[in-house]
């Protein structure tokens, strides 16, 4: 004989009471440097934004920021850093907090157009070009092995066409041994299997279009959001060795962290289910390539 609905039903609900009224579940420890991600976080709130708008989503994202910052290795041989996505908001601390003696942006645009782009500080001024190209299209507009460091941060999400073309153009300007640092929302994260098992939102972390307004062009909202382990293997399906990949938990999400012991309980990994990833790697010339990976590309 089938179990009443309403049993059911009751079954369901003092469950998810046992989870979220239970002992709070703590984040695990996070692999950041403190005393950098202090810094950061301090040179971050002392930057001068243009607009109201620019310091709202500064102050949202500083959390983000400041991680990315604490993530970024010394300069290696050139000395160059690019910055994908170019909001300058680290840029400026790319060379005056991590030691970059050249800095360039990259945005999205029509390929051979250059800004200027200035930020003045109490003791001098930063600035740097950004470049605009498509960057899932596009030659990157650098010679090969130009810089030390590219930053993909909150980029590949956004892609709609060819995401193995930024890591391989990113591979090409890069020195052998320089770094490729992504950073993405992670869509293996416990707030997605949340979402999954309550069936009623999407599964990815940020999932809502922008509104259409008459004249402007909306930006491209997330695309594709990737697991972790996605991530790490398109990373080193486009010849990168990886350094540290893992994922953080996002405060705003901490009330999904009791369905880690779900997971545990069920046979699941609990391991990178945190909402945001981050991925180091290196530039290794010898590693093997493959141009379209079958876990992104159809056949």
């Amino acid at each position: 004989m089938s179990t009443p609905a309403y049993v059911r039903m009751l079954r369901n609900v003092l469950r998810r009471l046992n989870y979220h009224l239970g002992p709070q579940t703590p984040a695990p420890p996070e692999a950041f440097d403190p005393e950098r991600l202090r810094e950061a976080e301090s040179a971050l709130r002392d930057l001068e934004m243009p607009d109201e708008g620019a310091r709202a989503y500064l102050a949202k994202h500083i959390p983000r920021l400041a991680r990315t910052l604490a993530l970024v290795p010394p300069p290696q041989n050139t000395g160059r850093a690019l910055e994908l996505g170019c909001y300058m908001q680290i840029t400026p601390l790319l060379s005056r907090l991590c030691g970059y003696r050249e800095v360039r942006g990259g945005y999205f645009g029509a390929l051979g157009r250059t800004d200027r782009k200035t930020m003045r500080f109490p003791d001098g001024e930063f600035s740097c070009g950004v470049d605009h190209f498509d960057a899932e299209r596009d030659r990157f507009p650098y010679p090969d092995g130009h810089f030390d460091l590219v930053i993909a941060g909150e980029v590949i999400e956004h892609l709609t066409y060819d995401p193995m073309h930024l890591l391989l153009e990113s591979r090409r300007v890069l020195v052998d041994g320089g770094f490729l640092l992504v950073t993405t929302p992670n869509v293996g994260s416990i707030t997605s299997v949340a979402k999954t098992l309550d069936g009623r939102d999407n599964p990815q972390i940020f999932f809502l279009y922008n509104r259409p307004r008459l004249g402007e062009t909306p930006e491209i909202g997330h695309v594709r959001e990737y697991t972790a382990h996605e991530i790490g293997e398109a990373v080193k399906r486009a010849g990168f060795e990886i350094g540290k990949l893992f994922t953080t938990f996002i405060p705003e999400f901490a009330s999904h962290l009791p369905l880690l012991k779900f997971l545990e309980e069920n046979g699941y990994s609990t391991e990178n289910r945190g909402e945001q990833t981050w991925c180091l790697a290196m530039k290794r010339s010898a590693l093997p390539v493959d141009r379209y990976p079958f876990f992104i590309y159809s056949p």
